[in-house]
């Protein structure tokens, strides 16, 4: 297991757990490859809650790549309104542009292929593979990765991480498992755990040792630590410059410089003489003109 001497996660029990306990979240009866693209980038760094009405209505008004490719940027980024970070937005229209260019309008099916697209890395890839075309391989987002780190009660790095992960997938279960476990670290395994209601109490090395700090969730690859206070940061304010520019174009002057230049590098806004506005430009010169990293 890449490092790991012992073996704490029991399947069985966390199958037998989570099954009947299956969070009803809508993209789950989806195996359409787009949908399950879009609502895995939606997920990041964003609550399930307010990631669905989101989703419902980005894959009505986008319902296939080739959709979203013929749409500017600008477009989706008032679509995106509301869910913040938004160079997953400006990510996901260069990708749609991308799969139309070279794949036909449709998302690839290889690990490979899927991370030469635009915007994808590692986790998004293998959310595709195991989520909308049932490949036994595995995904370590936080909630996984916590349940890693404190049943091995250590620290783990990206390839230990990764390599116990996919030693973990029950033979022809890839979409089950993953689902299921990762609903176990996003509702019990949390930052604040509920030990007693976990069904690898009994083998869980951190459980044994009193649950003693550090916690070897933090630091661990894969799990996010606390972002710093969205009220007066940067991230408000170029949030709020996005939807100022939603319904049309305004002048720079009405904006902190810094924060301008910092949209206008990510292509998020667009210079139109003194003016700002949302980018008219196509998925392809996006995914060109941009190198885009998860």
């Amino acid at each position: 297991m890449g490092g790991l001497t012992s073996k704490p996660i029991d399947s069985g029990a966390v199958l037998a757990w989570g099954i009947p306990r299956l969070r009803d979240l809508p993209w789950r009866a989806e195996r359409d490859p787009w949908r399950i693209l879009v609502a895995e980038v939606m997920l990041q760094q964003t609550q399930a809650d307010r990631v669905v009405p989101k989703w419902r209505s980005f894959i009505d008004t986008y319902p296939t790549p080739a959709a979203c490719a013929a749409s500017s940027l600008g477009d989706v980024l008032r679509l995106w309104q509301g869910l913040g970070y938004p160079r997953r937005a400006r990510n996901l229209h260069a990708t749609a542009g991308q799969i139309v260019a070279a794949h036909d309008g449709r998302l690839p099916d290889s690990l490979e292929d899927l991370l030469a697209l635009p915007g994808i890395g590692p986790y998004t890839a293998r959310a595709v593979l195991a989520f909308a075309f049932e490949r036994d391989v595995a995904v370590v987002d936080t909630n996984i990765a916590r349940i890693l780190a404190r049943t091995a009660g250590t620290k783990l790095t990206p390839k230990v991480a990764q390599a116990a992960a996919d030693a973990l997938v029950p033979e022809s279960q890839g979409w089950l498992w993953n689902q299921t476990i990762m609903d176990l670290g996003a509702t019990v395994c949390r930052p604040h755990p509920v030990c007693h209601e976990c069904p690898l109490r009994p083998t869980c090395a951190w459980r044994r040792a009193g649950n003693a700090e550090p916690d070897p969730a933090i630091g661990s690859f894969g799990v996010s630590v606390a972002q710093a206070p969205f009220a007066g940061s940067d991230r408000e304010r170029r949030g709020r410059l996005l939807a100022a520019l939603g319904d049309r174009a305004r002048p720079a002057a009405t904006f902190d410089a810094h924060i301008v230049d910092g949209l206008v590098a990510d292509g998020l806004v667009e210079r139109d003489g003194d003016r700002l506005r949302l980018p008219t430009r196509s998925a392809d010169r996006s995914a060109n003109d941009q190198q885009l990293g998860e």
